[in-house]
């Protein structure tokens, strides 16, 4: 029995050698139950936002039915305070607020990327002067300068989407530099500055490919802060701007004690959508941190 289990823990062990180093994020990402779990739950709710012009009922700003009726079989989730179907808006509001949270977390990414790659990989005054910069953007309470720059601009989807995109690069952009000041060092990149690679070639081919795991891991909180920022400058009247629907906007009807008490409909599945996003993307980040880890065995 003892060879048995011998020769079995040796067929297991050549079987995880010999697979691909995809395979291996894969199989570590699946220990993960909560994160497998909320992948699809994500699945589910980018699908239904993503095909919301032909799931939804209704028109999301028409009015179609009674002053704030409740749940019925014509509409599901009842009607807001002008008669709208809450259903429908609940769809938009999802695309609404995955795209804000998109696209401000490729915009923070690029910038930090390439700010982080310049800094890391020249050093000397350049690395200096983008860190001292980045110490100062970061040196400002968060919340504060995203509502000092929302109040200056003019309230917006666009306006939103570029304000957190160019207020969360600087944690990205000390990742990167910290990554780039190790890999810059090693044989490879060495290797490639004798082969007379060019620069373009040794930080996009070279580097960044063996910076992209932590880029990926952080990427996720940005996107879910992201998703949360909007929300709250939406329910305070600072981002997008009605009758376009976005999921903070929607809790904005949430502030009157009548809503609360008696038209939960209302404030409840948008407020349970915000929630179950923002969970689902850290949950996934979690377990994307642990399979994309060289250093783990598991």
């Amino acid at each position: 029995m003892k060879e048995r289990d011998f020769g079995q823990k040796n067929w297991k062990q050549k079987d995880i050698v010999s697979e691909s180093y995809s395979q291996t994020v894969l199989r570590r990402f699946r220990r993960h139950k909560l994160a497998v779990i909320s992948l699809v739950i994500l699945g589910i709710l980018g699908a239904a936002a993503l095909f919301a012009p032909i799931i939804a009922p209704f028109d999301p700003d028409e009015i179609v039915g009674s002053f704030g009726s409740a749940p019925s079989k014509e509409f599901w989730l009842g009607t807001d305070q002008i008669g709208r179907d809450v259903f429908s808006r609940i769809l938009y509001a999802m695309r609404v607020s995955l795209l804000v949270g998109i696209l401000a977390t490729l915009i923070s990414t690029a910038a930090g990327v390439v700010l982080g790659l310049m800094a890391g990989y020249f050093g000397g005054v350049l690395d200096m002067v983008i860190m001292r910069f980045t110490d100062m953007v970061m040196s400002f309470p968060y919340i504060l300068l995203v509502l000092v720059a929302a109040s200056i601009f003019k309230p917006g989807m666009w306006s939103i989407i570029l304000i957190l995109g160019f207020v969360d690069w600087p944690g990205i952009a000390r990742l990167v530099r910290g990554n780039v000041l190790s890999l810059r060092e090693s044989n490879f990149v060495k290797g490639s500055l004798i082969a007379g690679m060019p620069l373009r070639h040794i930080l996009f081919s070279e580097i960044l490919p063996n910076t992209v795991a932590p880029i990926l891991v952080y990427a996720t909180s940005v996107l879910a802060l992201s998703m949360l920022d909007e929300a709250a400058l939406s329910f305070l009247a600072m981002g997008v701007q009605p009758p376009t629907a976005s999921l903070g906007n929607m809790l904005n009807g949430a502030q009157s004690l009548t809503v609360l008490t008696r038209q939960p409909w209302l404030w409840l599945p948008p407020g349970i959508l915000i929630v179950l996003l923002v969970m689902a993307i850290n949950f996934i980040g979690d377990a994307l941190r642990d399979a994309l880890d060289p250093n783990s065995r598991r």
